[in-house]
């Protein structure tokens, strides 16, 4: 069953709920990995403050009415824009609301943004399933402290099939 939310960016007055929401989704992801203290458990509200007003960072929310029940981080650089942080609240996972993200960030992209790369923990299988499931394909791992995230790319425009077929 699907949720119906309605998508758009995530300005400071959303900031606190923005925090609550990723803190509430990420307490799986600790637990996974046996370790309290990952980034989007750590963060301040003024350090979240900070990142919502950066340049070439958008982030997305999905409401459903008044509730924030979703978000995705995309950083934009030239040719491509990487994904992170995509949250769903606890009780509204597997309802939809990632995939509703997903596919909002090609439309909002600059023009020449050809690739969407994104990243997980490397043992998050479901995160990953989810990735893989919209055309994404593992590229490579990488170690930051006690965390090993998997890297993945998805080609955007004419080369999307070669990805999905993993020969990008």
């Amino acid at each position: 069953m699907s949720v119906d939310v309605t998508i758009r960016p995530v300005t400071d007055d959303d900031a606190g709920e923005l925090l609550t929401l990723r803190r509430a989704a990420f307490v799986s992801e600790a637990q996974v990995y046996g370790d309290p203290n990952i980034p989007p458990l750590t963060q301040t509200l003024d350090e979240l403050r900070d990142d919502l007003a950066a340049d070439g960072i958008v982030t997305l929310g999905a409401w459903a009415g008044h509730r924030l029940v979703g978000s995705v981080r995309v950083q934009l650089e030239p040719g491509r824009a990487t994904l992170g942080r995509l949250a769903v609240a606890p009780d509204q996972q597997g309802h939809g609301i990632g995939t509703q993200l997903l596919l909002a960030i090609p439309p909002l992209l600059p023009e020449g943004t050809d690739e969407l790369w994104v990243f997980t923990g490397r043992d998050s299988v479901q995160n990953l399933a989810l990735y893989e499931k919209h055309g994404y394909t593992h590229q490579h791992d990488e170690t930051a402290g006690s965390l090993t995230y998997a890297y993945l790319r998805k080609i955007l425009g004419g080369g999307e099939a070669d990805a999905a077929d993993g020969e990008a």
